[in-house]
């Protein structure tokens, strides 16, 4: 058995470690090491597509993170409201969002936006008085929303149980103290939940940054860092993107790994 789990990890990790390897190579062949270099993090780093990308991308995460947090953690505070029955629904409807693959999501925001789109432009055109009037095209705003939507559903999980180990007893003794809602919310219940919510915050600007499957389908002309990637790997791989990867990763792992204290940090208070 243990070697079993030996023969998995190396199968899943084996290749990140090569990718890892072969940014440091001198030569211009991704598969052929001839040489230890840094050469291509300071070409990538130079790389006006790629920063621009990267911009993109770091909008977009920061963005849909932010939105995802704060409806996330409305959402998970509306829940703890409702029956017993009725929150069952709504765990299993934001546990799907969360398993559902990504093709999913992308193909159906896609279907559902034209659809907005093409409700909502005529109505613009007929009722704006210039000659060019708004339209809603793809773009930063459908990535956004996407994004937003999705990771919401993964801040929402992570909140919700934070709340459901607090209890109602502390709620209960602020009310009976003669607190406001606003003062319970903001004094007692925020303080304990912020470490979820920032996990959250992170774990959904993970997401979101790393997501290629849903900005695909709904990014229109902007181009975020894993469109790049994936259009560049297109013309063949070359030690620039195994540093982008490098890059990518060690950032996603960073990330990962402050929301995992974040997480940690919140079981040992409690």
């Amino acid at each position: 058995m243990r070697g079993l789990v030996t023969a998995v990890y190396l199968f899943l990790y084996t290749p990140i470690a090569l990718v890892v390897l072969f940014s440091f190579n001198a030569g211009r062949n991704a598969s052929d090491f001839t040489g230890f270099s840094t050469q291509w993090y300071g070409k990538a780093l130079t790389n006006t597509f790629l920063m621009e990308a990267l911009q993109n991308s770091l909008i977009i995460a920061l963005t849909s993170a932010a939105l995802a947090a704060v409806f996330g953690t409305m959402a998970a505070l509306g829940m703890e409201r409702l029956g017993a029955r009725t929150r069952a629904v709504f765990d299993g409807l934001f546990a799907a969002a969360i398993v559902v693959p990504g093709v999913v999501i992308g193909i159906a925001t896609l279907v559902a936006l034209v659809e907005v789109f093409g409700f909502i432009n005529p109505a613009l055109a007929a009722i704006w008085p210039g000659e060019q009037p708004p339209k809603l095209t793809l773009g930063y705003g459908s990535i956004i929303a996407a994004h937003g939507l999705f990771t919401m559903a993964l801040v929402t999980m992570i909140v919700k149980a934070r709340i459901a180990s607090l209890g109602r007893d502390i709620v209960e003794a602020s009310s009976d103290l003669y607190a406001t809602p606003l003062t319970t919310f903001r004094q007692i219940v925020l303080p304990q939940i912020l470490p979820s919510i920032l996990a959250g915050f992170l774990l959904a600007f993970t997401f979101s940054f790393d997501d290629f499957i849903i900005a695909f389908f709904v990014a229109g002309s902007n181009t975020t860092l894993p469109i790049y990637v994936f259009a560049s790997i297109r013309r063949g791989v070359t030690p620039e993107i195994n540093a982008i990867a490098t890059m990518v990763l060690i950032a996603s792992l960073a990330l990962i790994l402050i929301a995992r204290f974040l997480m940690r940090e919140r079981t040992t208070t409690t």
